[in-house]
């Protein structure tokens, strides 16, 4: 270990702009044994890990899987990335590490970090190619769990009740599980053979998965809380936010959800008619965050013959991570920075005429961002084919949940105590989206992993007083 003077940071390969635009595969191409080997052996090993007490919303034993696999050790290294984290080889490539457990190492400043991320992810690929399976003990409790959501706060619940040997029926009302994971990010970023290998384990764990089930029209959230011994609610914020401007209704204006669904569906499936066309047009995405990102190489991918994003601050406060901005740049996407929109028109030659304004950042606000200020007499037109809006997203209601005296706050987000995640009915837990708002996958599960610990203490505790 701590070789960092002599071995620097490698990031995984990643493939040229004009290879990986010809298909959405991952572009980046994981560490081989001797590539991880040899960077997981430039850490330092610090008595005090910054890198899991502070970088890593589920404090995962990184320092231990970093010295496991540097040993050669890939079957404890893969036992201890497991431990913690319901999904390393997923939150490996899509965690924000510079924000996290890479931004906290002690290497970051002089010698650079260790490349974490994708030790993290190469660690669990490698050991499942090797034919490594984690061990689940089946259902050994008569308890059972209903968890609503398949997506990262569903999936980290199920992962840890399982393991406790719990049963869980978890219901999703798309055809795929996944959530966001499989729906929302797309393939470039996140292969969706991942996230079908990781519920192969889960229902192999026993986990019995009940697609295409809505709650409220297939079946009754207050059917869930009496046929289980609790429910947990992950449900995700999927309801994507409108700008509030005028035009913003019509047909040729997208929501970045939408349009990410409607892309994968027609990936799964080439003749599905839910395809939304991009091909040959002129594409412009409003906002900047990683969805905005994500919407942006989807559509260079698309056959878009023109890709634009507009964000009304500077390029230092978009909220999407430097490295989806630079590979979008990579791709080919034009980005117009302090511009504002205010009215979307369509112009006599059919196109959409996005009438914006220029701003600037002025004095900062209470969240310690500054504020944006429109400069006056700036209005002009961009015009555009396509006009797909990534704004943020909200909680979309779910039926019958105000049957069940769960309190939600003024934006519909599900409250919880954080410290259990338990809602203010006794067997209904949440976590996620649908009670932070839109935000990180790893606190997603986070979440899940700690409303399964509360779970487990409440459940078996009281098998042990019967």
């Amino acid at each position: 270990m701590q070789n960092y003077i002599d071995r620097q940071r490698q990031e995984p390969e990643k493939l040229e702009p004009t290879q990986r635009l010809k298909n959405f595969d991952e572009i980046y191409q994981f560490f081989n044994n001797r590539q991880v080997r040899k960077q997981a052996d430039r850490c330092v090993q610090c008595g005090d890990p910054f890198c899991t007490t502070i970088g890593c919303p589920l404090q995962n034993h990184i320092p231990q899987w970093l010295e496991a696999i540097a040993d050669r050790d890939l079957e404890r290294a893969f036992k201890l990335s497991n431990e913690s984290s319901p999904f390393p080889e997923i939150l490996g490539r899509i965690c924000p590490q510079g924000h996290l457990c890479e931004g906290a190492c002690t290497l970051d400043d002089g010698f650079g970090a260790i490349s974490i991320g994708a030790i993290e992810a190469s660690i669990t690929d490698l050991a499942f190619a090797a034919g490594m399976q984690l061990p689940f003990p089946g259902n050994r409790h008569p308890q059972s769990v209903a968890v609503v959501g398949s997506g990262p706060a569903g999936m980290s619940c199920a992962h840890f009740l399982l393991r406790a040997g719990i049963q869980v029926e978890m219901y999703e009302q798309a055809d795929r599980p996944g959530g966001l994971l499989t729906y929302g990010i797309p393939g470039f970023k996140l292969d969706k053979s991942i996230v079908e290998r990781r519920f192969k384990v889960l229902r192999q764990a026993g986990l019995k998965l009940h697609l295409q089930q809505s709650i409220g029209r297939d079946i009754e959230l207050k059917t869930l809380t009496e046929q289980h011994d609790a429910v947990f609610i992950g449900i995700g914020a999927t309801q994507g936010r409108k700008a509030n401007i005028k035009g913003e209704d019509h047909p040729e204006v997208i929501m970045a959800m939408d349009y990410l669904t409607a892309k994968q569906r027609q990936l799964f499936n080439p003749d599905d008619t839910a395809d939304v066309s991009v091909r040959e047009k002129k594409v412009v995405v409003i906002g900047g965050g990683d969805t905005a990102m994500d919407c942006l190489r989807t559509a260079v991918r698309d056959g878009a013959s023109q890709v634009s994003c507009l964000y009304r601050r500077d390029e230092v406060n978009m909220p999407g991570s430097a490295k989806e901005f630079h590979n979008a740049i990579e791709e080919g996407v034009d980005f117009c920075f302090n511009i504002s929109p205010r009215e979307i028109r369509r112009e006599q030659d059919n196109l959409l005429c996005i009438e914006v304004e220029k701003t600037q950042l002025g004095e900062k606000a209470e969240d310690g961002r500054q504020q944006v200020e429109i400069i006056p007499d700036t209005a002009h037109c961009i015009s555009a084919d396509i006009v797909i809006l990534a704004l943020g997203f909200d909680v979309a209601p779910l039926n019958g949940l105000d049957q069940t005296e769960v309190a939600t706050d003024k934006w519909g987000q599900i409250q919880i105590d954080p410290n259990s995640g338990m809602t203010s009915q006794a067997k209904i837990y949440s976590g996620g989206d649908c009670y932070r708002g839109a935000d990180l996958v790893v606190n997603a599960a986070a979440d899940g992993r700690r409303a399964a610990l509360t779970i487990m203490r409440n459940l078996l505790q009281d098998t042990k007083h019967t």
